[in-house]
């Protein structure tokens, strides 16, 4: 499974870097491939997002630099920004891992085992998605799947700014905190730090190998 690291990159690139893979993916192009990343601030609105749950006037967002996209994958509006790392896997599951539930699983079941080498002990809520520290989310999940292949993932929240959730109604859910591994452990914990469990504990996951790359496969480019 080849783990690419891009570094910052700008949402609208990335969104369309993962459609070009995932295409590549379902020809069989390309092999599985897991893009890990950080976004400068946005915010990103599933299929099922609600406005009002941006509670920041459109001003404030702009005097933020803060931008907003309208995306094909599941869930509710969410915040996406630098030292939080987001993990894109382009993963065929055919022929025999065709189960959303169990893909969404462990997609939560990596974010969980990391943050346990950290000293964290994560778990799952029940009717809740992504991975949480008592009732403070520190990572969500959102995926969509076309034909038995992935694209969006998940973004775990290594150093994130927390105060940028409180322009939002996290994941619309009202009665929950959000919180990041530094501010947990009461340390600075970098992208870096997490990116390389993450990816071993994902790749374990699919009885795969890590293969680190630099640079995307085949003729994609940013």
């Amino acid at each position: 499974m080849l783990f690419c690291r891009l570094g910052t990159v700008d949402y609208a690139a990335a969104h369309r870097l993962q459609k070009q893979l995932q295409a590549k993916r379902i020809a069989d192009e390309v092999p599985d491939t897991v893009l890990l990343l950080e976004h400068p601030p946005v915010l990103t609105m599933g299929r099922s997002a609600k406005e009002q749950h941006i509670i920041a006037q459109p001003d404030v967002l702009e005097a933020q630099g803060i931008s907003v996209h309208e995306v094909g994958r599941g869930g509710d509006v969410t915040y996406h920004g630098p030292g939080q790392l987001v993990a894109y896997p382009i993963i065929d599951l055919k022929p025999d891992r065709r189960d959303v539930r169990k893909y969404m699983w462990s997609l939560e079941e990596a974010m969980i085992r990391t943050c346990k080498e950290f000293g964290l002990s994560a778990t799952r809520i029940g009717g809740l998605n992504g991975a949480w520290i008592g009732d403070r989310k520190v990572g969500a999940v959102g995926v969509r799947i076309s034909r038995w292949v992935t694209m969006h993932g998940l973004a775990l929240n290594a150093d994130s700014d927390l105060s940028h959730y409180e322009l939002i109604v996290p994941c619309g859910i009202q009665d929950k905190a959000v919180t990041s591994i530094s501010a947990e452990l009461g340390r600075t914990i970098g992208v870096p730090d997490v990116a390389d469990p993450l990816a071993r504990h994902f790749a374990e996951l699919y009885d795969a190998e890590v293969e680190w790359r630099d640079a995307l496969p085949g003729d994609l480019s940013l």
